[in-house]
């Protein structure tokens, strides 16, 4: 077999488009390991994929990842490394006779050569749990590499039995120095023709958002466009920020800095929850959806807007951001949105509260600034003999024995402590009613110390 990393591996399949006429993404995807750009912390020397692929052994695996950064081509890369046929299915369009389909294949290949096949299932977290179960006897036997690609997490959505039979490597998003390799390589082998302006440049880096496909297509896009309008006399075409703004409107929405940004629309979007309005918050999330933000990543801000601003005012805020988050994760789009449509709307309209926020920083702040003092001897853990003998545990009153299971006067903090209270309750929704068991428990306290002393 060729060495994994040369010249000679053959180039990846392009689905039988010729090369002319395949997408610039398709044309550009890498016939070895080492023109691979991005998931060097899988893919470089030493590395786990490296390493695997170098020991001629090649295995099962779940590819998790955003799309865009790799996963078809380190899949065919592998089959081709290992002469290894190649089957790939789509869990989006295909089903069970897909399945049985490629069982035959992969038969018909072991009886005529004896080689197992790579079997790719891009998007397999699509296929349910018995079409899941469909490929087990089958990677078991040996007569497939199972390789699955997933845009979610496959402790959810790929079954245990073919995960416990699988590695899973995780593949990041490309970064922005990765993107702008990739863009020169591509304007260097196959669009020479075409230049492309520093501020073009970085505006169709930031409009990939780490999806190397992303980049390509609207590259392609742009300089198709920019080969039609060049100059009578053979001058380059030209591609420049007005020219993308014009020919990429709509993608441009969520990145062009220029405009509408993609952290402002996300800042839009929690002010307008903070500031308890349903409906500008529906449409900035809204706007960041069809922009092609990812739905997860306004699952996790809905997530902190649940902690920073609602807090205990409305507890169950967290619980409905963190169920909307899961939703999602099961149902994918579009049916998911609704459910974070509904987390939005919800934090929106609660009582607010940033409480707990401010008080933990401070309380994190103090603590950098203090010394370290020891834990008071009544609070010590006493398990052993010697720390009991030691005064470990000593005087420690059992909250739970005493009226309303409350040790009135009883500290908790190290001796010496001074400050004023850094949690204050807000006087909205469930916080009003902790803060008056608070004031109630202070009052209680300086009742019980005043008869101590």
């Amino acid at each position: 077999m060729n060495d994994l990393f040369d010249d000679a591996l053959p180039a990846a399949r392009a689905g039988g488009a010729p090369a002319g006429t395949a997408p610039l993404a398709e044309r550009m995807r890498p016939r070895r390991f080492d023109q691979v750009i991005g998931q060097s912390h899988l893919l470089g020397p030493g590395k786990p994929l490296r390493i695997a692929f170098e020991s001629r052994h090649p295995h099962s695996m779940i590819l998790w990842g955003p799309p865009g950064v790799g996963k078809t081509t380190i899949a065919r890369l592998m089959a081709d490394a290992f002469g290894l046929e190649f089957i790939a299915i789509s869990a989006v369009l295909g089903g069970v006779k897909d399945i049985r389909d490629a069982i035959e294949q992969a038969q018909a290949t072991l009886a005529r050569s004896g080689r197992a096949t790579v079997v790719f299932v891009d998007e397999v977290h699509r296929f349910n749990k018995a079409q899941q179960d469909a490929f087990l006897p089958h990677v078991e036997s040996g007569l497939f590499v199972f390789v699955g690609a997933t845009t979610e997490n496959p402790s959810f959505e790929v079954i245990g039995a073919l995960l416990s039979r699988a590695s899973v490597y995780v593949l990041e998003p490309l970064t922005g120095e990765e993107l702008g390799e990739l863009l020169e390589r591509a304007r260097r082998d196959f669009l020479n023709e075409v230049t492309i302006e520093a501020g073009a440049r970085e505006m169709l880096i930031e409009l990939a958002d780490g999806d190397a496909r992303r980049l390509l297509n609207a590259l392609e896009v742009a300089a198709d466009a920019a080969k039609g309008t060049k100059g009578a006399e053979g001058s380059a075409a030209a591609i420049d920020v007005p020219f993308l703004r014009a020919t990429l409107p709509a993608t441009l929405r969520r990145f062009d800095k220029g405009g509408e940004n993609f952290y402002d629309q996300i800042s839009a979007l929690h002010k307008s929850v903070r500031g308890s309005d349903p409906d500008a918050a529906l449409y900035w999330m809204v706007r960041m959806l069809d922009g092609g933000a990812d739905p997860l990543y306004i699952a996790r801000r809905a997530i902190r807007m649940a902690t920073e601003d609602v807090g205990l005012a409305d507890p169950r805020a967290l619980s409905l951001a963190l169920d909307a988050a899961q939703t999602y994760e099961r149902l994918g789009s579009p049916e998911g949105e609704l459910a974070l449509a509904q987390a939005i709307v919800y934090l929106a309209a609660a009582p607010k509260s940033n409480a707990v926020y401010v008080a933990f920083g401070q309380v994190r702040d103090f603590v950098a600034r203090d010394g370290t003092r020891p834990v008071p001897l009544h609070l010590r853990n006493a398990p052993t003999r010697l720390m009991k003998e030691l005064g470990y545990g000593r005087g420690y009153r059992y909250a739970h024995d005493e009226a309303d299971a409350f040790a009135a006067g009883e500290t908790y903090l190290p001796p010496g402590v001074q400050h004023e209270p850094w949690y204050r309750p807000t006087d909205r929704g469930l916080e009003a009613k902790i803060a008056q068991r608070l004031d109630e428990l202070r009052r209680q306290n300086e009742t019980n110390r005043k008869g101590d002393a």
